[in-house]
């Protein structure tokens, strides 16, 4: 999966919509055609191959217990958490393929070098929630396809207020319905090394999330 990547600045507008609704002044949807907070979870899917073999070279990252699915409560600060973390990812990696970084086609790691394509994003993001004491079974590794029906890669974060998404391609913290992505399949809440489909009909829209370039 491609990336791509340009420099940032403090997400304020979407601060400033996860504050309006935590004040409780709508829904998030309210102003996107009653768009569902959440994807709905279809039947059971097969791993990427990515994740398959990220657990074989890391099998402590994927021995995990399985457990009731958990959301996040979704406070100003939590959310202004979530804004930082991806910033700082963001930031902090520079993208390159795998094919140019490892000389294969698909390799899920984490960027400790400092360079990374989608997914190693990702698991950066997931891993830095995970020590700050996020749950797990609310940080979703997630395979979309972007506006170009191409692969990518983004972190669902699940709260009390619907689904947000952190992703290398955008600037903000978005709910997931306004990422102009169309969601094929990601990790189960119970498990991480079981992934759902996702029954997100919709086409890509013509109005999406502005993207780095």
């Amino acid at each position: 999966m491609n990336t791509d990547k340009r420099g940032r600045r403090p997400c304020a507008a979407a601060v400033l919509m996860a504050a309006a609704m935590l004040a409780g002044l709508g829904a998030a949807h309210a102003a996107t055609d009653d768009a569902p907070l959440y994807v709905e979870v279809a039947d059971v899917a097969r791993a990427p191959i990515g994740w398959v073999e990220f657990c074989a070279s890391n099998p402590g990252e994927c021995a995990t217990i399985p457990s009731a699915p958990r959301d996040v409560v979704l406070t100003t600060k939590a959310f202004k958490d979530l804004v930082n973390v991806n910033r700082y990812v963001n930031e902090s990696v520079k993208p390159m393929t795998d094919l140019e970084h490892w000389g294969t086609i698909e390799k899920w790691s984490y960027p400790d070098d400092g360079y990374g394509d989608c997914e190693d994003y990702v698991l950066l993001k997931r891993r830095l929630l995970i020590k700050a004491g996020w749950p797990r079974e609310a940080l979703l590794i997630t395979v979309v396809r972007d506006r170009k029906d191409e692969g990518h890669a983004v972190l669902t974060v699940k709260t009390d207020h619907g689904e947000f998404i952190l992703d290398n391609q955008a600037e903000a913290v978005l709910p997931w319905f306004e990422t102009g992505y169309r969601f094929v399949k990601r990790q189960s809440q119970k498990d991480p090394n079981i992934w759902v489909s996702l029954g997100d009909p919709r086409p890509a829209p013509a109005t999406v999330a502005r993207q780095r370039r």
